[in-house]
């Protein structure tokens, strides 16, 4: 326990840190930026680039990098070092208070929608101070947002930062109407995080594990997780020697790495953090997958990321645990035991109804991508339809709410907010569905719908946004309101008579789920490039720009590169499907049908009557087996090579999709037909009975 303690944040530049370090006029100001989301005092910056330095150096730092997170999903880093010279034979260690606000990285060569070009390079990075720096190795990171030379985004972390400044805003003016005196609200996550641990050794004889991150071909294994064996079973020596060194360096920098334990399908692990504010969750969750691909490579595994490396089992997925939390130390999601705190719980759980139900189409192309693609709708994944579990219990009283009924109590009580007692709410008042897109778990909402490898910035930025528009409309009524309470009641009656079919406790997998949502008006976007097309949409250009999160430019840039993102993972995808065939698949099958036609002969060599039926039989099919994948491979290059010369980025996404996507699943099942007949030592790549067991 005690060295638990000594490590805990030691690599991180953060609040007792600050506190030993900078003067006391100094810390005050930067504290009031990091807790309260006030505006930095620039005048700051030099003393506490110089304490920031100082402390970088004494722990093995000799360069500094603007940390950011570009469209890309994953970070990225530029080093330089503290030294400059002194004279014409000796350096000195500086870094000044515009080093650490400022960097100017090239802004061309990273995803930019369009925006950019490789003659419109320059880009800058800027110190996001409400996120603490960290060492790393030599380096000293500072996390940072990442903007084009003309101060349009081109990262993750600035649209991210305005949703935070957005929901604290229109929050604080819902808590004021109830007479709180909080004066700071922030969102808070925790992303639990879903990979797969592989042998290093099996993973480098799999090219499309290599190239794509999940296996293209691969027939089921005899035992899958039929037995449920592995969900929370006993951890092996080795798999507990990775997760105990990942747990000391999440540690070290800051991350409260919680629970651990074994996941549905074999191979498949989870780890849950604590909750922390949304920016930093967002920081820190890029920095926990980084490590667990470095850590992993160290024990001789391969940590994959995947939505789903492998078919017929589970998917990776990573659950977003979203709350809100008031510097007084309230969470806004808890139903508390009074009415008024009731009444406010029920304006904040209504509001997010409100978003969810009108916001379908951004929380559903938060989580697109290719590879979310293979994940959604089945195996412990929820479904493509966005909906809202609130439990039996919740939606009894909020259709109580909506018929004006009377509940048991001390005489009869009308749920009527503000006047009549509401029932206490318990905390777990909510079963868990693993089936809903986004339940109620207590005092939290759990978004479901991310992929294991999702930066969790995009989905809480748009989560933000929408609760934080759904919360200014109320309070811009509200505060104009002669009665209060009667205004409220009116609120929240039209509320859930508008938006309660969203609402939905049932099986998400249910095949009756589909018509029923579809009878309720709910979208059901199955692909990516379905959900992408209505980013730019009226509705979504006025929300993001009415709130100063993008412009639509920036916008359609993103739209652009979420369209380019899909196409070049299926591009890489169809290429190495094509070449695993001609090169690996095809020649392997070939060197068996010899073996087999070799025996097929020398028993009729020998004449001696020996039947040949076993050999002739294994030979036709594989022979017919192998015809069908040639054809199908050469229908698959055929269109693909069409595909990729199509300009339009939607266009070309929607081919991928519908033209590209279904060929490749054929091609599958063909080669998955082939591995099940082909002796073992013939077949040139790692089953997933090899990897998986």
């Amino acid at each position: 326990m005690e060295k638990i303690r000594d490590i805990f944040g030691c690599n991180v530049f953060n609040d007792e840190v600050m506190k030993e370090r900078l003067p006391k006029s100094t810390y005050k100001k930067l504290k009031s930026t990091i807790e309260e989301g006030l505006p930095l005092d620039r005048t700051i910056a030099s003393v506490v680039a110089n304490a920031m330095k100082d402390w970088a150096i004494s722990k093995g730092a000799t360069h500094f990098t603007h940390w950011f997170q570009p469209m890309t999903g994953i970070t990225a880093e530029k080093h330089d070092s503290f030294i400059s010279p002194l004279g014409t034979s000796d350096v000195v260690m500086e870094f000044s208070g515009s080093n650490l606000i400022k960097g100017e990285p090239d802004a061309s060569s990273f995803p930019n929608g369009g925006s950019r070009t490789t003659f419109e390079a320059r880009g800058y990075t800027a110190w996001d101070p409400t996120s603490y720096a960290f060492v790393k190795g030599t380096v000293l990171y500072i996390p940072s947002i990442f903007c084009s030379y003309s101060g349009d985004s081109l990262d993750k972390k600035t649209p991210l930062l305005k949703s935070i400044d957005v929901i604290n805003k229109e929050a604080l003016r819902v808590l004021s109407l109830f007479g709180s005196e909080a004066t700071y609200v922030y969102p808070t996550v925790g992303p639990e995080q879903e990979y797969f641990l592989i042998d290093k050794e099996k993973y480098n004889l799999r090219r499309d594990l290599k190239l794509t991150g999940r296996t293209l071909f691969g027939a089921a294994a005899l035992k899958g997780q039929e037995l449920d064996d592995h969900y929370f079973g006993s951890i092996d020596t080795r798999v507990q020697g990775f997760m105990n060194e990942l747990n000391e360096e999440l540690w070290k920098f800051g991350i409260l790495s919680k629970t651990e334990h074994k996941e549905v399908a074999p191979g498949q692990y989870e780890l849950a953090p604590i909750f922390t504010n949304v920016n930093s969750a967002t920081d820190q969750n890029q920095l926990t997958m980084e490590l667990m691909e470095t850590i992993a490579d160290k024990h001789g595994f391969v940590c994959l990321l995947h939505e789903k490396p492998f078919a017929n089992i589970n998917g990776s997925g990573k659950h977003n645990n979203w709350s809100l939390s008031t510097n007084l130390g309230e969470n806004l999601l808890e139903p508390g035991e009074t009415p008024s705190e009731n009444a406010q719980f029920l304006v904040f759980l209504i509001s997010i109804i409100r978003a969810v139900d009108k916001h379908q189409d951004l929380l559903r192309i938060s989580v697109s991508s290719a590879s979310n693609d293979h994940r959604l709708g089945a195996d412990e994944a929820p479904p493509a339809i966005v909906s809202i579990f609130v439990g039996e219990d919740l939606e009894e009283v909020l259709m109580g709410l909506e018929k004006g009924e009377t509940i048991p109590g001390k005489g009869k009580q009308y749920l009527k907010v503000g006047s009549d007692v509401l029932p206490y709410f318990r905390r777990d008042l909510t079963d868990r569905n693993r089936t809903s897109p986004f339940a109620f778990t207590g005092n939290k909402f759990e978004f479901r719908m991310l992929g294991s490898n999702f930066s969790v910035s995009c989905t809480n930025q748009i989560m933000n946004t929408i609760i934080g528009d759904e919360l200014k409309d109320f309070a811009d009524k509200m505060e104009k309101a002669e009665d209060f309470h009667e205004d409220l009641n009116k609120w929240i009656l039209e509320s859930l008579k508008e938006h309660k079919k969203i609402i939905f406790n049932g099986n998400g997998y249910d095949e009756s789920w589909v018509k029923e949502a579809a009878d309720r008006g709910l979208l059901n976007y199955c692909t990516a490039p379905e959900a992408i097309i209505h980013y730019t949409d009226d509705k979504n250009v006025d929300l993001f720009t009415r709130h100063g999160i993008f412009n639509k430019e920036e916008m359609t840039a993103r739209q652009h590169t979420l369209f380019e993102s899909y196409s070049n993972a299926i591009k890489i995808e169809t290429a190495t499907m094509i070449d695993m065939v001609q090169k690996d698949i095809l020649p392997a099958v070939i060197n068996y049908m010899q073996h087999l036609s070799k025996t097929i002969k020398l028993k009729k060599e020998l004449d001696l009557g020996l039947g040949n039926v076993v050999e002739s039989e294994i030979l036709i099919k594989v022979n017919e087996l192998t015809e069908k994948t040639y054809i199908i491979n050469e229908e698959l290059k055929e269109v693909f090579l069409t595909t990729k010369c199509i300009g339009d980025v939607a266009t070309k996404a929607t081919t991928y999709c519908e033209k590209v996507i279904p060929i490749m699943q054929k091609m599958r099942v063909s080669v998955d037909g082939l591995e099940e007949i082909v002796a073992k030592e013939y077949w040139p790549m790692p089953s997933y009975e090899d990897i998986l067991f």
